[in-house]
């Protein structure tokens, strides 16, 4: 029956090592290196005895303690006036009495006594030591350990660092603790039960449901008095819940449920981190989506600039059709004709050019009046996009925290890029390059980088009034000169229908190359600074892609080994200990 028993714990001991082991591989790969070091821990201790972990202040009478416990007669840990446990000391079986030192903070006693067949203790600095180091030094052991004994002096059990080291204990860990009041012998019998009420209280109050409570003198215990020491209670207590074959079986489930709060603590770290993410993609979606709505809203602007363009061409060109068409009626022609003979008043020829002359001077003036007011309008959408932007970056919801418990390095990867999005996108606003990039126009020689140089986001207004006028003047210029042509050089008593129809179809011409010349420009322009602002998001988006594919990743782990744990954990409880 035992080597059935033993085959059946050396299975579990294994099924818990590979859990453990890819329980310290995720904490590798998460980068948290001391919470690497407690699994690697851990893992070392999982075919040791069950552990005792003494806790305490200084002067509580923990050594005392344990000397009584193992009732040997003897000294095993040194007990004297002044703080004498500046290390850890692992007491363990051995078949001899031996000494060994680990580290610098870390003595292994070997004692051939039985009861450490079954247990291990561990004796601690006090939890109040001056000497650097020695809480960390505990606190190291306490995910290991099996059962927290946590030893006050009976006379005063309510000193602040004890109970914040019980924090610490019961909130991180969720270790089995009882409680020992010691040296009950230097305080009356109704005080002492004053303090034990005072420490349920306390436990109670801290979460602790029905705690278990000791009051001991190791000092009764030594002299023999072991009727009033209170010892009997406390090793019974261990016989009945712990030794006598129980031991192994509660070792493991300890581990496992240790492996579980760490994977959980794990899994909560990686939801403030899915959070995180999440908020991000939102954010980038809004980048985006203020971008497009930007963009639309500026692209509505223009083609409310190019109506009134094309309204105003339409007013003047049709103004000069109707007098082109009435100017080369028959009789009209005859006298100019005859009054050019006979007087210097304009012959037909003269009236063309002036015709021609008068069209560009009003296309001209009236034109560039509807572009100034309507340019101003759309410099101000562009420069509003940008701006957007600009405080959305600034604004940025940060839920991962630099002092994260598990993810502290991605929340300071991530700030770093924020940071620098934030930084680079303020050098963008300010660089007049980035809006008078000649790339831009590759056709506007005109048009550079030198333009109102050191502006920034300011200059697109005048940027977009000097490619507008640029534009206009080429279009109306384009159609003036063919009119020009088609004046110039005819007999226009035998071409009247010619020169109308031409004279149309070149202003058809114009009006559309004026609506598509302009359009296209301006909207190309927007495109443009709107492509341009996005393109600072590359090291931000790079950060979403390796989020995405990491927390995915380390879910699938985190899964992995809950659902091994959970199944584990079933079969532990079924066990009969």
């Amino acid at each position: 029956m035992d080597h059935i028993l033993n085959n059946q714990l050396n299975t579990y001991r294994i099924q818990i090592d590979e859990i453990v082991k890819n329980l310290h591989e995720l904490t590798t790969q998460i980068g948290h290196q001391e919470l690497a070091a407690t699994v690697s821990d851990l893992r070392s201790r999982i075919k040791e005895p069950f552990m005792f972990v003494i806790v305490g202040e200084v002067k509580a009478g923990k050594s005392s303690f344990i000397n009584a416990l193992l009732e040997t007669g003897e000294e095993i840990c040194k007990v004297a006036p002044q703080p004498m446990t500046d290390t850890i000391q692992q007491i363990v079986y051995g078949e001899k009495e031996e000494t060994i030192v680990i580290n610098e903070h870390l003595k292994r006693i070997f004692q051939p006594i039985d009861i450490l067949k079954e247990i291990a203790i561990v004796d601690t600095p006090g939890t109040n030591a001056i000497i650097d180091h020695h809480q960390e030094i505990t606190e190291s052991f306490i995910p290991a350990s099996d059962l927290i004994v946590f030893v006050f002096e009976a006379k005063n059990p309510y000193r602040q660092s004890s109970w914040d080291f019980f924090d610490y204990i019961n909130d991180e860990w969720r270790k089995k603790i009882i409680f020992v009041l010691q040296q009950k012998d230097l305080l009356s019998d109704s005080d002492l039960q004053v303090n034990i009420k005072g420490v349920k209280d306390y436990a109670i109050k801290k979460g602790i449901s029905d705690p278990n409570i000791f009051a001991v003198s190791a000092k009764d215990d030594l002299e023999g008095k072991t009727d009033i020491s209170g010892f009997d209670t406390v090793r019974t207590f261990i016989k009945e819940n712990i030794t006598g074959g129980k031991a192994p079986i509660l070792k493991l489930q300890n581990n496992i449920a240790t492996s579980q709060n760490i994977n959980t603590r794990i899994f909560n770290g990686l939801e403030t981190r899915k959070r995180q993410y999440k908020a991000d993609v939102l954010f980038r979606k809004d980048i985006q989506h203020t971008l497009d709505e930007q963009e639309v809203k500026t692209n509505k602007q223009v083609d409310v600039l190019v109506e009134n363009l094309i309204a105003a061409y339409d007013r003047n060109t049709g103004k000069t059709a109707d007098e082109l068409a009435e100017g080369l009626q028959f009789f009209s022609l005859v006298k100019r004709s005859f009054s050019s003979i006979f007087s210097k008043k304009e012959s037909a020829k003269d009236w063309l050019n002036s015709l021609a002359g008068n069209l560009e001077n009003n296309l001209n003036t009236d034109l560039k009046e509807k572009l100034n007011s309507g340019v101003l309008d759309i410099a101000d959408s562009i420069q509003q996009m940008a701006k957007l932007i600009d405080l959305k970056i600034k604004n940025s919801d940060t839920i991962l925290k630099n002092d994260h418990d598990i993810f502290s390095d991605i929340a300071e990867k991530r700030m770093n890029v924020l940071r620098d999005l934030q930084d680079t996108f303020a050098d963008f606003l300010k660089k007049s390059e980035n809006f008078t990039d000649s790339s831009l126009f590759p056709e506007k020689n005109t048009i550079s980088p030198n333009l109102a140089k050191g502006s920034g986001v300011a200059v697109v207004g005048l940027i977009l009034t000097t490619l507008t006028n640029m534009t206009v003047l080429d279009v109306t210029g384009g159609i003036l000169t063919a009119v020009g042509f088609l004046f110039a050089g005819v007999s226009v008593s035998f071409q009247r229908r010619k020169i109308i129809d031409g004279f149309n179809t070149e202003i058809a011409k114009g009006r559309l190359n004026l609506q598509e010349e302009v359009s296209q420009k301006i909207k190309a322009y927007v495109a443009t600074i709107k492509d341009k602002i996005d393109t600072n998001f590359h090291k931000f988006d790079n950060l979403l892609v390796n989020e995405e594919i990491q927390i995915q990743h380390l879910q699938d782990q985190y899964n992995s080994i809950e659902t091994r744990i959970e199944n584990l954990s079933k079969e532990l409880a079924n066990q009969v200990i």
